[in-house]
């Protein structure tokens, strides 16, 4: 028969179950940091994806818009569709400072073939894919979970794991498959690291609070990135982004065709 003293000898002493409510809130942190991440590359992917493939249609329609609006006012000479056609301009007029944005869109005499392309239904070489294969997903899983700088007590053990991740996280928004296999070699030849100490409970009270508020700004990070209209897009097709960006080309495509059409048809009654 267990005494009243031996199963209280037994039961867990509080900093112990501090202890392991800590380690359970830092695992749980590190996972949500790598969700949040992993949806920050694709946002931000798909963004770039987005641009190189639709950005020169976006600015033609607004050019055809300029053009179209020019020609009103030149065929009325109102002073309201002077007023519109001005807008409809500056609003395709080049920003001063930001010419070196259309690098690799057009040179001095237009648009570049490939640009002119996407415009029409020609075949144009696709843009780079640069979204993270699943053997890169889960690399950089692992290394985030054995590398993360949360897990260190030392300040030069924290310096170190920083400076690592930030290489991971480099590598991993590139989709560089090669470079997360060696930064995993890298890491599993690096010193093993004793336990930690167990902490006092006044510590891990801080520790669990501090993991608390990054959550919570981690929370805030996650909630601006679904809130954009990027993510928006990328929730209508998770599976099959690039089949989205097609459709949504070829809607462009007929509203181009629709505005050029409009546009003949006035400066025909010149």
């Amino acid at each position: 028969m267990t005494t009243p003293e031996a199963e209280q000898s037994q039961a867990p002493r509080p900093e112990e179950r501090l202890e392991r409510a800590v380690r359970a809130a830092e695992q749980a942190l590190i996972e949500f940091e790598i969700a949040v991440e992993t949806f920050r590359v694709e946002v931000e992917n798909f963004s770039r994806l987005h641009d190189q493939k639709l950005g020169p249609m976006y600015a033609r329609l607004d050019e055809l818009e300029a053009l179209i609006a020019e020609a009103k006012a030149t065929r009325t000479g109102d002073a309201e569709d002077l007023r519109l056609a001005q807008e409809a301009r500056a609003r395709v007029m080049p920003i001063p400072g930001v010419e070196e944005l259309l690098n690799g869109w057009m040179d001095g005499h237009g648009l570049f073939p490939e640009a002119a392309a996407m415009l029409t239904d020609q075949a144009v070489r696709p843009p780079e894919r640069v979204r993270p294969s699943e053997q890169a997903r889960k690399l950089y899983r692992e290394l985030a979970r054995k590398a993360h700088p949360d897990l260190a007590q030392e300040e030069a053990e924290r310096a170190r794991r920083e400076e690592f991740i930030t290489r991971v996280n480099a590598a991993y928004a590139r989709g560089d498959e090669a470079l997360l296999r060696e930064l995993a070699e890298e890491w599993a030849a690096g010193p093993d690291l004793a336990e930690r100490p167990p902490s006092r409970a006044e510590e891990l009270y801080a520790r669990l609070e501090w993991l608390a508020q990054r959550k919570e700004l981690l929370t805030l990070v996650a909630r601006e990135l679904e809130d954009t209209a990027i993510a928006s897009m990328l929730r209508l097709a998770p599976d099959d982004p690039d089949a989205l960006l097609d459709e949504i080309a070829e809607k462009l495509r007929a509203d181009l065709a629709e505005r050029e059409a409009e546009l003949a048809g006035l400066l025909a009654q010149e």
